[in-house]
């Protein structure tokens, strides 16, 4: 008979990572590559342009050592990792709150801090809830205040994933704003280059399919973040996004077939990623100034 595994939050009594400060010249390369990443229409950003929300994550980026990274592909230490034995990651969701957009091509500062710690347990076992808090500054000024919600277990979980991917299902959405799109192996592979990450869930299909039970490559979650905000940006362009909240909810996979769509609601717009097998992917809300 297994021993039963400590709690969670036994793991996490001591762990109190103290604030981090860093800095960044915010150059167009990164938002000029996202942006062919995309393949978004109009000229490439430039200097002294406002960056669009969320664009943020392009920036402050680590790249640690290959010897630094776990078999899963995600580093092995960080300062907002928490000590759990053989852990799982998953993006759950955030929430970013803007006075003035980053400018692009002007230094700015980011302030890392741990926010909460929460065990929870649910259907498929408990679960280490972590909240990161970032404050990004320019001239002195605070411009943007975001909170990531990060989801971590202690081994492998169960998940519910279809056994195939129909790469032919298209979905059949009627909101007002929407933006298709069929991920393919590139578009992820170039994602994670141009925002450091190297889980291989999202590169290496074996590994997905043999190791993780994924019937093919995973579609990164900051990505549906990502589609879910151009929908703001090209329908109301003229429009600041005061805050942002968005979580994701069960995972896209390469060649599917999917849209953000989203409505407009007077001050505020609600967003969500469809495929024709889930109404849901992901949502976000969006406020304007």
């Amino acid at each position: 008979m297994q021993p039963t595994p400590p709690p969670l939050s036994t793991y996490v009594e001591s762990w109190t990572p103290g604030p981090l400060e860093e800095e960044d010249p915010l150059g167009v390369g990164p938002a000029a590559a996202l942006s062919a990443v995309l393949n978004l229409p109009g000229p490439s950003p430039k200097a002294g342009e406002p960056l669009p929300p969320l664009w943020q994550w392009l920036y402050f980026l680590k790249w640690p050592a290959g010897r630094e990274l776990g078999a899963d592909g995600h580093p092995s230490n960080g300062r907002f990792l928490p000590p759990l034995p053989h852990r799982q990651r998953m993006w759950a969701g955030g929430r970013c709150e803007t006075t003035e957009p980053l400018r692009l091509g002007e230094p700015a500062e980011r302030v890392s801090s741990l926010g909460s710690v929460t065990a929870k347990r649910g259907r498929t076992g408990e679960m280490l809830f972590v909240t990161e808090r970032r404050e990004f500054r320019q001239h002195g000024r605070t411009c943007l205040v975001e909170e990531q919600d990060i989801v971590y277990r202690s081994g492998r979980g169960v998940g519910q994933h279809p056994s195939t991917v129909d790469e032919l299902a298209h979905p059949h959405e009627d909101e007002p704003w929407q933006l298709p799109l069929r991920p393919d192996p590139a578009l992820l592979f170039r994602f994670s280059a141009v925002t450091a990450n190297a889980h291989r869930i999202h590169y290496d299909a074996p590994y997905c399919r043999d190791e993780e039970g994924y019937p093919g490559l995973v579609v990164h979650g900051p990505l549906l973040a990502l589609l879910m905000l151009e929908l703001a940006r090209r329908h109301a362009p003229d429009r600041q996004v005061r805050s942002l909240s968005y979580r994701l909810l069960r995972p896209v996979f390469a060649a599917e077939h999917l849209v953000a769509c989203g409505t407009p609601r007077g001050d505020h717009a609600e967003l969500r990623i469809a495929t024709r097998r889930e109404e849901r992917h992901a949502e976000a809300e969006v406020t304007f100034a």
